[in-house]
């Protein structure tokens, strides 16, 4: 094996190791006494066999991580908060917040233990990290394996309890400072700007997020090396200028990069980078070379070992593929495609192509689809983005001395910034910009045998490389004919006539009612660009009904797409003025406007429907108040009767079946979006034949549960959920009480 791949194995060893004791965590004592018996083993066989040397390394790198598992997962969960979790019962808490907050959620580390958690407070909540905060919460325990133990549902308000210490309050005054700076900017570009600066993507919308995630530019808001090198590489080039001595330039470059990972926070992606810039400086000044791929995989393990949980982060996978992509990939093609494009172009090209053919297996698992536009996205973005980047970390450093001069320098930073906005908008609107591949590990297997040959098609030589060719060439005519004859098969195969369709809208809800030529709109999403596509995807134009069951954003985030289609909205009640707001827009925009309550009842051609909740003259809002339907068929024929429980838990459930007769019917959507927070008895008395589950495929709230279906699969009803199934269509069968469903994938 070639010297600077010598570290590879033990970094395979360690992330298969920790992905796989850490979802079960009880064996990772005697997992790691085994570990250590084979390491030793090897280590003594290693002695007259040299060969068993790399093996024996990677033993005692798997034994590391073994141990660290079997350490922390005990303290991770302590049973006075795994016993409140089983029992249902709240406690009074506090938490150190230790990640950026988003939409009110903020992950954090319950104080006294070392147990981390995510908290799902309300949106105006936003504690600055490393402050402590005090709140009394239920608790859901996650699966193992996952990076937070519990999940935290406050009762009542988030208090303060004390701020940040002073290096953590200074990184939150810098950040707050740089949005203050650019929040005047014009979007798009003005929220991107801080994502491609620090990684902070709290003011991207939701349509540029999309754009940039199918145009494969998403990586730019991840702080990565790039980052990390240009701040190193600036702190090295000014302190020599100063005439500064080895060592001090090396030092001051080190404690650059520390105030500049507790500036963007430390994603994975951050401590990925930090420690290999980290290893790189210390390499220096040892007067050793600094070899990318060592490096890499010296950062993996020792970060493997401080935290075996990175092993199943999506975000670290990403970050530690498109390193080795570059540092292994990059240089080959550049001089492959050199062959046929000009030099600059060839080099340019290669490291975009490098990253994605590295990613994208991984990226499958996250979106069964390619970003067919990904590299010439990537090309046109390249050279705006660095310089975005650059004068985006400057705006930042200067807003919080000097917020003039930050100001204006922000002002710069907004024309790269717009550029990268227009070209993730550009290629992510043009045709087919998302390809359809299968997903899974069938999926994934595929498309890693496609690329290995591409690439041995491009880099091998003599038989292996003309073998290859032909191998491409034929996986690029049956992809071809696949996906043209796929896209065919889709549209001859779908029901002509569902009469419930559940778009997938990631984590949201969207659900459409139809009978005959009348349409129904059962919330609307998060975001208007996902909601638009699905009803142009089905033809639908004018809605004759639409219901807002309350006014979470992930169910009328998605209200610019149909503000001007509806004829009639009926509504849950209103909590705050922009909920007003909204349905003001709605009432100007010609719709008629209506409160709904249990009892309620209206038609939708041949169908009709009855308001099972909410309770009428109860003031409650929110989740609990959600507008719960009823769908019947009383014409009889060829129909499916269903009901609809929007974001209803498991107590407003129970009180909704103590107040009105809960029927069965043939489909149920299901209630937030898959949540543990239901009443199985409810279900039971439903007795679906099929469960519609809003629910994006990248959520951290572990949606759907394994609760919720393990309750569906009491009932016998068939769990249909849009993470894995796209688009849903539910249709009559053949015979009474038959339930035809069809799904994009």
């Amino acid at each position: 094996m070639p010297p600077r791949l010598r570290l590879l194995p033990a970094v395979v060893a360690c992330w298969l190791a920790a992905g796989i004791v850490i979802g079960m965590p009880d064996a990772a004592p005697a997992a790691t006494v085994v570990a250590a018996v084979v390491a030793a083993g090897l280590a003594i066989a290693a002695l007259p066999a040299r060969i068993l040397v790399l093996p024996a390394l990677a033993a005692g790198a798997a034994t590391l991580v073994l141990g660290a598992v079997a350490l922390a997962a005990p303290a991770r969960t302590p049973t006075d908060l795994a016993e409140a979790a089983d029992s249902g019962r709240s406690l009074e808490l506090e938490v150190t917040v230790g990640g950026r907050a988003d939409e009110g959620r903020f992950a954090g580390v319950v104080a006294g233990t070392s147990a981390p958690v995510l908290v799902f407070a309300d949106p105006g909540t936003a504690p600055p990290i490393g402050a402590t905060v005090a709140l009394r919460a239920d608790l859901a325990l996650t699966v193992p394996g996952e990076d937070v133990a519990f999940l935290l549902f406050p009762r009542g308000d988030v208090e303060l309890v004390h701020g940040p210490p002073p290096l953590l309050a200074w990184a939150h005054d810098i950040r707050t400072g740089f949005l203050d700076a650019s929040s005047g900017l014009p979007e798009p570009g003005g929220g991107l700007l801080p994502g491609l600066a620090i990684g902070d993507t709290t003011r991207v919308a939701e349509p540029l997020d999309a754009a940039m995630k199918a145009s494969s530019l998403s990586h730019l808001t991840a702080v990565s090396g790039a980052n990390c090198a240009i701040v190193v590489g600036a702190v090295l080039a000014v302190t020599a200028l100063l005439g500064a001595a080895l060592p001090v330039r090396l030092g001051v470059a080190a404690v650059a990069l520390l105030g500049f990972v507790v500036l963007v926070t430390p994603e994975p992606s951050v401590l990925r980078a930090a420690v290999m810039a980290g290893l790189a400086l210390a390499a220096v000044a040892l007067g050793r070379p600094t070899l990318g791929v060592p490096v890499l995989c010296a950062a993996v393990i020792l970060l493997l070992i401080a935290d075996p949980w990175l092993s199943r982060s999506y975000g670290f996978a990403l970050s530690a593929l498109a390193t080795a992509g570059l540092l292994t990939l990059a240089g080959p093609l550049a001089v492959a495609l050199t062959r046929v494009l000009p030099g600059w172009l060839a080099t340019v090209l290669s490291v975009p192509l490098a990253a994605q053919l590295a990613c994208q297996p991984v990226i499958l698992l996250l979106d069964p689809s390619l970003p067919l536009y990904g590299v010439p996205a990537n090309l046109l973005a390249a050279p705006a983005a660095p310089l975005a980047t650059v004068l985006g970390l400057v705006a930042c450093l200067l807003a919080g001395v000097a917020p003039p001069l930050g100001a204006a320098v922000a002002w710069l930073g907004w024309l790269p910034a717009s550029w990268v906005a227009a070209v993730a908008t550009l290629f992510a609107g043009l045709p087919g910009a998302r390809g359809v591949w299968p997903g899974g590990p069938g999926g994934v297997a595929l498309l890693v045998a496609v690329e290995v040959a591409a690439l041995v098609a491009v880099l091998g030589v003599g038989r292996p490389r003309r073998l290859a060719r032909a191998v491409s060439l034929v996986a690029l005519v049956a992809y071809l004919a696949a996906a043209i004859g796929g896209a065919v098969v889709t549209q001859v195969s779908r029901p002509v006539d569902w009469q419930y369709a559940m778009c997938d809208v990631g984590q949201g809800d969207a659900t459409l009612v139809r009978s005959g030529q009348a349409v129904a709109l059962i919330d609307l999403g998060r975001d208007p660009e996902l909601l638009r596509a699905c009803l142009a995807d089905l033809g639908i134009g004018r809605l004759d009904l639409v219901v807002l069951t309350h006014f979470d954003l992930d169910h009328v985030g998605g209200a610019a797409a149909v503000l001007d289609r509806a004829d009639v909205v009926l509504t849950g009640r209103p909590a705050e003025s922009a909920d007003d707001r909204l349905l003001a827009e709605f009432a100007a925009a010609g719709a008629q406007v209506s409160p709904v309550d249990r009892g309620d009842r209206g038609t939708l051609g041949s169908l009709a429907w009855e308001a099972l909740w909410p309770a009428p003259r109860d003031e409650t809002t929110g989740n609990p108040a959600s507008v719960a339907l009823h769908w019947t068929c009383p014409n009889g024929g060829a129909c499916l009767t269903a009901v609809m429980l929007a974001d209803l838990g498991e107590e407003a459930q129970a009180r909704m079946a103590g107040a009105v007769e809960i029927p069965q019917v043939d489909v149920v959507k299901v209630s937030h979006h898959g949540s543990a927070d239901q009443s199985a008895g409810l279900y039971e008395r439903l007795d679906g034949t099929v469960g519609l589950i809003g629910v994006g495929a990248d959520n951290d709230y572990g949606h759907p549960t394994e609760a919720l279906l393990g309750i569906l699969a009491a009932t016998g009803t068939t769990a249909l959920r849009t993470d894995l199934d796209g688009l849903i269509l539910v249709a009559p069968g053949d015979r009474p009480g038959e339930v035809d469903v069809w799904t994009s994938r």
